[in-house]
């Protein structure tokens, strides 16, 4: 509260989000950040997806002070903090369907059997021109290829402006380039904590989105913005590390493996996102290999610290801590049963004959496919409360 004082502070906002990874706000004046961190501040989450009904529509955000930051996009005199916020019931129990406190709980359950994850997101998104209403158009904002340079990459500019503001906001990217389709952009970040990363992708939507308009152009983050064009992936890198100094990494592949056709209804939460799903290097089957960007799973050339493995199906309309939670359900699964790695599949199964393809297993087919894949899950069950479950797959 000092912090705010000292630094001309005027609004506070509580973030949060709704089960989809949306994020939400509500507004405070400096005044009322004590009441925030004693009582928390109440909100109506009737009009939340996933929240519940009308008859026990009160819930209150619980600020979390580490996530400070301020929003570099807004007035150098009466500036704007945000602060994420866990979403709790009135009686002071956690919310259960509060995806951030899911994560959480996620977190702890691998702490207490010695192993620590860290998650980097590669995030994919379009740029489009606005019309003379300013309304969203289809019409890309540059027509240049994967990695080109100005002048066809208009791109360039919006990307340093958005890894600026990210920089500002104690997020580190780690890289930007033009993507394959017209007016499609990526930008990675480094490692981090499974909580930071997944407040960091939620933050990175904002960014994207508030860096955009201020451009006059619009941002698209969904799976497959352009027919026929590439679609917009959301590769999540992920390392498991034991207090023990055991490789569990390829335990927790193993587990990912296992679960993931349970988990796709998660992490492309879209029909369009299978649209994309087997075209334009995005996966379609259960298999993983080294460096081979034709599979599901892959390890890339990385030593030390950079160890880690990358999972290419999720799309950019999934919620982070859902994401990032689930993964670490299965990888644990994954170590505490022992499971082994399946042969590489060291083939480029893009263009693999079809009785090469036939010996692997496929992810769902479709929105439909996943969800009754989820709903009759064991394992989905054990790790997410029923209302989200259902919410999904209704």
């Amino acid at each position: 509260m000092q912090f705010v004082e000292e630094e001309d502070v005027k609004f506070i906002r509580m973030a949060f989000c709704d089960i989809y990874g949306r994020q939400k706000n509500i507004s405070i004046m400096p005044k009322e950040l004590e009441r925030a961190f004693e009582y928390g501040i109440a909100i109506d989450a009737s009009a939340v997806d996933g929240f519940g009904g009308e008859v026990y529509s009160d819930l209150l955000l619980s600020p979390d002070s580490s996530t400070l930051s301020f929003l570099p996009w807004r007035p150098e005199h009466g500036k704007v903090v945000r602060m994420f916020c866990n979403v709790m019931r009135p009686d002071g129990n956690a919310f259960e369907a509060d995806t951030r406190r899911i994560l959480q709980d996620a977190v702890s359950a691998a702490e207490s059997e010695g192993i620590s994850f860290a998650f980097g997101s590669e995030m994919e998104f379009y740029l489009f021109n606005r019309d003379e209403n300013g309304r969203p158009s289809d019409v890309p904002y540059d027509e240049a290829g994967y990695m080109d340079i100005a002048p066809e990459d208009k791109g360039e500019n919006v990307r340093r402006e958005i890894c600026l503001t990210l920089e500002q906001m104690g997020i580190r990217p780690e890289s930007s380039h033009h993507e394959e389709g017209p007016g499609q952009n990526e930008i990675d970040f480094r490692y981090a904590e499974p909580l930071k990363a997944a407040d960091d992708a939620v933050t990175f939507h904002s960014v994207v989105n508030s860096i955009a308009t201020l451009n006059g152009i619009y941002a698209d983050f969904s799976p497959k913005p352009i027919k026929g064009r590439s679609g917009n992936g959301m590769h999540i890198n992920f390392s498991a590390k034991c207090s023990t100094g055991r490789d569990v990494l390829p335990h927790v592949i193993a587990g990912i493996l296992e679960h993931i056709s349970e988990m796709t209804v998660f992490l492309n939460t879209v029909e369009d996102s299978y649209e994309r799903l087997g075209s334009d290097k995005a996966p379609q089957y259960i298999s993983w290999s080294s460096e081979n960007r034709s599979q599901l799973i892959r390890i890339p050339a990385a030593f030390g610290e950079y160890r880690r493995a990358e999972l290419r199906s999720p799309d950019p309309l999934c919620n982070p801590y859902l994401a990032y939670a689930l993964l670490i359900h299965a990888g644990l699964d994954g170590i505490r049963n022992g499971y082994d790695l399946p042969q590489p599949a060291d083939i480029n199964l893009y263009t693999a004959p079809a009785e090469v393809t036939a010996g692997y297993e496929r992810l769902p087919g479709n929105l439909d496919d996943a969800r009754k894949l989820a709903v009759n899950s064991d394992f989905i069950a054990s790790v997410l409360p029923d209302m989200l479950i259902e919410h999904y797959t209704r």
